[in-house]
């Protein structure tokens, strides 16, 4: 999500991430938004597990998950 907006634009379009937060959160002005990003998995499990008791929902976009190919 770091590189919403400035990689393959074609693709994804060419809105930062920011700028898409902040939308959300005039359009949904009720609901309480904040976000964590990171590319490394272990600080994404850490903060899942942080907070997961704490808020009604949870969005987690784990598109590089469906991809990492691990070589043991």
């Amino acid at each position: 999500m770091n590189l919403l907006g400035k990689r393959e634009t074609d693709v994804y379009g060419n809105m930062p991430f920011e700028k898409y937060f902040d939308q959300m959160k005039s359009k949904y002005p009720q609901i309480e938004f904040t976000y964590f990003q990171s590319n490394i998995e272990g600080e994404l499990i850490s903060e899942l597990q942080r907070v997961g008791f704490d808020y009604d929902g949870i969005i987690l976009n784990p598109a590089a998950y469906t991809h990492v190919r691990r070589h043991w």
